[in-house]
Formats: structure tokens, C-alpha cells, sequence
């Protein structure tokens, strides 16, 4: 009898292997959910003008530093647009979809219906920059080099592939940890960057360096002045620019990015025509700054341009590895001391929507609503362990009048923090069973939020806690935050409308304690841990959206930070010279689609 059932279990899984084999067949493309938006014969995505013409420059500011080449790796500074323009990865993304992925360097993507593994077939035609072929050995170099020396998220995701195989000469397979079925992982694979073996195999790959990297890409660096300023150059020999995928974009012949010590110092350069496309931050300059000779002239452009992309999650963050910050009441308490109608109003133009979940502004968020029946469901089982809130409207910020009289939220302020076991002595805020002072630092590195946190921390020391705030250089500030050196940062996560693998790299617990991850608040929460597996397992639609509210849900109920804004809108800058197609996608505008006016 055991033997028929070994025999059995022995059809059973040849029967499944071969199934999956039947199933899986070439695709041009790969959705998270479903099928991919365009046909096989799709020309180009539908947010690009495929007849751009190609030529002139594009110069855009950015702010700090660079003192590196090598994006790859958790040392360094390495310059805006490095990854992007000189690397290409297997495939490439349409930014008018959740998450789909269509062919580059991989002329063809296939995988099984349970996604344990995936098969890519490489172009015959790719090749570096240096005009050596992209082949399968390169590939793997890739994911080998980048699992054991890359940056964590890196390391992280490609570790889940527990097997890689080469059917044939223009072929990869990559087996995944079946255990962890992470869906994802296939797209994933699909977006790594693809490293020429025969340049960085002689070289030290974990250390800095400001050797002029061979890529992949359509650009290759032309200049570079460490610091300072670093110049892309289109290479016309871009074995893929005339792919589905590429047509239409890196229409820009130079690509300069120049750096600045803030973004007045850029703003200025932007005055002065030595930029010719400015992404503005601030909405008082947005309102009020755009008066200049240029602007007057129609030299230059203002564009509110809408996007459909989740609000993410910018705000006030705690480090919770602080004693002081263990508690989340004592975090809840602190919230009250955010004013933030007082601030739109009078710093920000009321230029800002308050944001009252990570994906706000998306169908990903429940925020302001009774929880959906099928988020409930994947909650439920931490209940014990949650605020009863989360089942009902859910944890929203504590709100004002905007006249910057607070005394109504200083007062439920400190009755919770005395419910905690904090109360003031001779005017100091300090933990009774401990004797230890509120005392702690915001740690900033862009002095625009240098008044946002001063406001917040008079409010506080209303409660009787002792704040300074500190501006540091970028250089600084990002080994601090490497390291988790510090008590409260302000804090920007992208969320797009996929979410998937980063989420263990934002909050997963394995993370917290792992330096150069982005768990910044050091979240340990077995129901964060949950929502994000069942995020990663979803297989439609329905049940990715339901988890990705439940884990909204999950991450306030620690109050983890004190969210602050987002904008429904991008706002750019940009000299009248540059053209932009009609059409803006999902994610927002993007600069790979833009050209220069054919008689300039």
C-alpha cells in the first residue's frame, strides 16, 4: 500500500511538472495581475510620441553630492540617473500599468502558472556599450554578483532563487524557493540590472569607484566631475532604441545633471537658463516664484502635470529602537503636536493634501472608510494584537482648525502620554519609572524642512519635551540613516501601484535591524509581517487590493510616523524649447518621453 502511494505521489508530481512545462509558452510581456495591457505587436507605449525627434540637450539640477560609479552597492554616492540611463535590465516597464513588464534585453519572458520559476530568451541583437554581446553568462554573473555583494534589497530578493539552469545558448532559467511563493519574484528578475561580466569581473565590485562603467543602456557617462556634475551622452550605436518598449524616448542627445547645494541654489541656476527643467518642491516658490524675466517672457514654462500614483507615506518617522519611542502611545501622543492646517495654510499655500493612509490617493487605500470585507478577513487573526479602529474608519491624524491654537490636541496629548506613565516635572516631560527626559532630535537634510520641524518641536516642548532639530549634509545624513543613527527623521517611501517585494525592505521585520534596508522606524509587527506575504501570494486583482489595505491598516496602528503630505500633481519647470507628448501616464510625467524642439 505505501508503495502504491509513493507511486502515486511519483505521477502525481511528474504529471504537475509537465503541466507546468505545457502552460508556460514565450510571451512578449508580464503583468503582477493578469495578462499584459498591450498585443505583441504593440509599436509603442501610449504615453510617448513615437516620432519624437532626436537631438539637443536636457540639464537638471540635483542636490548634496556623488563620490561614486558603482549604483549597486550600499557605499557611496553615485549620481541621479546612473542606473537608469547607462543600465538596462531584461525587460522594461510600462509606467501606464500597475506593474507590466515588456521585452529588452529579453526578447521574451515564460513562466508557469505558479510562477515557480521563469525562462528568459536573450536577443540576439543586445550588446553593451562597448559592443560586446549581452549573453546568458551575463546574466547570471548579474544575479550572482548582485545576491552576494549588491545593496540588501538586492541581496534580498535575488537569494530566492534557489537554482538557475541554461537550456540553450540564449536561455535562462531561474528556480525560485517554491516554500516562499513570492509571485512577484519573475517580474523582479525582470527588472535587474544586467552587468557586463568581462568588465566588472576584474574589479573589486564591493568597493567605490569612479571608473566610467560599461552598461547596457541607451546613454553612456561622457564626463564626469566628482561632486560636481556628470554628463550623459546618447550612444548612437543603442542596439535597442528602436524596440517597442524604447520608441519615443531618450530623445536627448546630452543629459547633464549639475549639482547643488539646495534646491534655491538649483531654482536659481533654473532663473539663469543654466538648468532648462526644474521639478519643484516647494509650493511657496511654486505660487509665488515664477515671476523672473524668463517666466515674464515665455521662456519658461510652469506645468501642474496630474498623476494617478498611491500618495505613499512622507512624514515625521520615530525610531522606535529609541527607548523613548518604544511605546506607541507615547508616539500616538506626539502626534498632536503637528499642526498641520496651520501649516498648509501659512507655509505651504494649502497647496497639500494631509495623507491619511500609505496608499492614499489609490483604490489600494481603505483610508476614511469602513474597512472592506475582504481586508477584514486577512486582519482578523491579529486583533488581538490591533486597535479596534483598524476594523471600522481605521487610524486617522489628528486634525486642527488651522488658527494654531492647539490646546485641544496638546490636552488628549498628554492624557495619553500619562497613561503611559510620562508626566512633567518642573515644566520637563519624564518617563516616572524610568526618570527619563523627553529629550531627542529631528535629524534633517534639506533645509526646506527646517520650519516644518520647528513648528512641530515648539508644539512639543508645549508638552514638555526638550527637541532640537539638526540640518547635516547629505554625505552625513544618508550614513546615519544606513546605520539607523538616529531619534526622528522626515522621511519620503514611494509606493506605486503594485506593491510588492520592497514592502519586506520597508517594513518587514527582518529588516529592522538590518543597516542600509529602509525600515527606518525599526517595525517588528507580526500582522505588518502578514499582510505583506499575503500581498506577495495575491493572485487577482480583488485579493492584492484587500491586502494591500489591510497592510494600510497594519502600519498606522503603530504610529510609526506622523504622515504629512502628498501632491495630486507634479510640478515642473521647464524652458519652452522642451516638448512633452500629450498624454501623461499613471506614475506621472516622464522625462525619457520628452524631446527638444527640432529647430533649436
Amino acid at each position: 500500500m505505501t508503495l502504491n502511494l509513493f507511486r502515486l505521489a511519483l505521477v502525481f508530481a511528474l504529471w504537475v511538472g509537465l503541466t507546468a512545462l505545457a502552460t508556460a509558452k514565450p510571451q512578449h510581456g508580464i503583468a503582477m495581475h493578469g495578462d499584459p495591457a498591450l498585443p505583441p505587436e504593440f509599436a509603442a507605449f501610449d504615453y510617448v510620441n513615437p516620432d519624437a525627434p532626436k537631438g539637443g540637450a536636457l540639464t537638471i539640477a540635483e542636490y548634496g553630492s556623488f563620490d561614486s560609479l558603482n549604483p549597486f552597492i550600499v557605499r557611496g554616492q553615485t549620481p541621479r540617473g546612473l542606473r537608469e540611463w547607462v543600465f538596462d535590465s531584461l525587460m522594461r516597464r510600462n509606467h501606464n500599468e500597475p506593474f507590466s513588464l515588456y521585452g529588452l534585453i529579453a526578447k521574451s519572458v515564460e513562466v508557469p502558472n505558479d510562477r515557480s520559476w521563469v525562462r528568459f530568451t536573450i536577443d540576439p541583437r543586445a550588446k553593451f556599450s562597448d559592443g560586446h554581446p549581452i549573453t546568458v553568462e551575463d546574466v547570471i554573473f548579474s544575479l550572482e554578483t548582485l545576491r552576494d555583494k549588491g545593496r540588501p534589497n538586492h541581496r534580498s530578493y535575488y537569494s530566492k532563487v534557489m537554482n538557475i539552469e541554461q537550456p540553450a545558448p540564449d536561455q535562462v532559467v531561474f528556480h525560485f524557493d517554491t516554500a516562499l511563493q513570492d509571485r512577484e519574484m519573475p517580474l523582479i528578475l525582470g527588472l535587474m540590472p544586467i552587468l557586463p561580466k568581462h568588465w566588472y569581473e576584474p574589479r573589486e565590485f564591493s568597493a567605490t569607484s569612479l571608473d566610467i562603467p560599461v552598461g547596457s543602456g541607451p546613454y553612456q557617462v561622457a564626463e564626469v566631475t566628482p561632486g560636481r556634475e556628470i554628463l550623459y551622452r546618447r550612444n548612437p550605436d543603442y542596439w535597442a532604441r528602436d524596440l517597442a518598449a524604447n520608441r519615443g524616448q531618450y530623445n536627448f542627445d546630452t543629459i547633464r545633471v549639475n549639482y547643488y547645494r539646495d534646491t534655491s541654489a538649483g531654482f536659481e541656476a533654473f532663473k539663469t537658463g543654466l538648468v532648462n527643467l526644474h521639478e519643484e518642491q516647494d509650493p511657496a516658490r511654486w505660487a509665488t516664484g515664477y515671476n523672473f524675466p524668463a517666466a515674464r517672457k515665455g521662456d519658461v514654462r510652469k506645468l501642474a502635470l496630474p498623476h494617478g500614483r498611491p500618495s505613499g507615506l512622507r512624514g515625521l518617522v520615530f525610531n522606535t529602537r529609541r527607548p523613548i519611542f518604544a511605546d506607541p502611545q507615547v508616539r500616538e501622543a506626539l502626534s498632536y503636536a503637528l499642526d498641520f492646517e496651520w501649516l498648509n495654510a501659512n507655509y505651504y499655500h494649502n497647496a497639500y493634501r494631509r495623507i491619511r493612509g500609505y496608499f492614499d490617493n489609490s483604490t489600494l487605500s481603505a483610508a476614511g472608510q469602513s474597512l472592506p470585507e475582504a481586508a477584514d478577513r486577512l486582519l482578523r487573526p491579529y486583533a488581538g494584537s490591533l486597535p479596534d479602529a483598524l476594523f471600522t474608519e481605521g487610524i486617522s491624524p489628528p486634525v486642527t482648525d488651522g488658527s494654531g491654537r492647539i490646546r485641544a490636541n496638546l490636552r488628549k496629548a498628554k492624557k495619553i502620554l500619562n497613561g503611559a506613565g510620562w508626566a512633567v516635572q518642573n515644566g520637563e516631560l519624564r518617563h516616572l519609572a524610568g526618570n527619563q527626559p523627553m529629550t531627542f532630535e529631528i535629524l534633517l537634510v534639506r533645509s526646506e524642512d527646517e520650519k516644518l520641524a520647528l513648528s512641530f518641536a515648539r508644539n512639543a516642548r508645549l508638552l514638555g519635551a526638550d527637541i532640537s532639530v539638526r540640518t547635516v549634509d547629505s554625505s552625513q545624513y544618508e550614513e546615519r540613516l544606513r546605520n539607523f543613527d538616529f531619534d526622528m527623521i522626515i522621511y519620503d517611501w514611494y509606493a506605486s501601484l503594485s506593491p510588492g517585494n520592497e514592502q519586506l525592505y520597508y517594513w518587514g521585520s527582518a529588516a529592522a535591524d538590518q543597516p542600509g534596508t529602509r525600515n527606518y522606524p525599526g517595525i517588528k509587527s507580526a500582522a505588518v509581517d502578514a499582510m505583506i506575504a499575503h500581498l506577495l501570494d495575491a493572485r487577482d486583482t480583488q485579493t492584492f487590493t484587500a491586502a494591500a489595505q489591510a497592510l494600510e491598516r497594519a502600519l498606522s496602528a503603530g504610529h510609526y510616523v506622523i504622515p504629512l503630505d502628498y501632491l495630486p500633481v507634479d510640478w515642473v519647470g521647464a524652458a519652452a524649447t522642451l516638448e512633452r507628448p500629450e498624454k501623461t501616464p499613471v506614475y506621472g510625467y516622464d522625462i525619457n518621453s520628452w524631446w527638444q524642439k527640432a529647430d533649436n
